[in-house]
């Protein structure tokens, strides 16, 4: 078989994609973007909190502590990366019309 056929081959082939999770990507990471959650009176605890471990991949006990930072403080940094996971995270929060922002550091 041609080496060189092969090489173009695979050059041709996506990377596989790294799964998402919170240990990939984080609020404690130096990344770029960073998805804001803003505080509401529409939605219960309950409902952010599955929103978030939707959307982030995080522990429940992790998604209790944006929603209480959420709701004391008016706003969490829920993920930071770069801007596609920032916006797949976005637009799973939105989905049930929570208020978010994608914001630069």
């Amino acid at each position: 078989m041609n080496s060189s056929l092969c090489n173009s081959c695979a050059e041709s082939l996506p990377l596989p994609v790294k799964q998402l999770t919170e240990q990939s990507y984080g609020p404690d990471q130096l990344d770029a973007y960073r998805v804001v959650l803003f505080n509401d009176e529409e939605h219960s605890f309950d409902e952010v909190i599955e929103q978030i471990i939707k959307a982030v991949r995080c522990s429940r006990q992790k998604a209790e502590k944006h929603t209480w930072e959420v709701h004391t403080r008016g706003r969490s940094i829920v993920f930071a990366g770069p801007m596609l996971p920032c916006l797949r995270v976005s637009s799973i929060l939105e989905e049930i019309a929570l208020k978010t922002e994608i914001q630069t550091g």
